[in-house]
C-alpha cells in the first residue's frame, strides 16, 4: 500500500486515511507513506494525538512493515510520532527520499 501527501496535511486527512486503512484491514500489509510533497501546520499536540493513536493500533492485530519518506523540514516535529511506531514489532525505516523507500519496502515479504 502507497500513500503520497502532497501539499498541507490536516489531521482530518490523515485520521480518514487511517480509517480508510482499518476499515480496509490494511494493518498487516507493506506500507509506504511518502510524505516529501507534504507539509502541515499542525501543533505538536494533534501530531501526537495521531501517533498515540497509531501506537494503539498495532494493539490489534500484527502490523506490516513501514516506510516512511519526510522532508528535512518535518524530520523533527515528526521524530517522536516516528519514535512511538518504531516500537512496533515490524520492520519500519524513514528515507529522505522515495526510490529508496520503494526498494526497501519492496523487498521485504509481504
Amino acid at each position: 500500500m502507497t500513500a503520497v501527501a502532497e501539499g498541507e496535511v490536516t489531521r482530518a486527512e490523515f485520521e480518514a486515511y487511517l480509517d480508510a486503512m482499518g476499515e480496509a484491514g490494511a494493518n498487516g500489509y507493506r506500507k509506504l507513506f511518502d510524505g516529501s510533497r507534504g507539509d502541515t501546520r499542525m501543533p505538536a499536540e494533534e501530531i501526537l494525538a495521531l501517533g498515540v493513536r497509531m501506537r494503539t493500533a498495532h494493539e490489534t492485530g500484527p502490523m506490516g512493515p513501514l516506510a516512511v519518506v519526510v522532508p528535512e523540514a518535518l524530520a523533527e516535529p515528526l521524530g517522536r510520532v516516528l519514535g512511538m511506531l518504531a516500537a512496533a514489532r515490524r520492520p519500519m525505516r524513514v528515507f529522505g527520499e522515495a526510490r529508496a523507500a520503494r526498494k526497501w519496502i519492496s523487498s521485504l515479504p509481504g
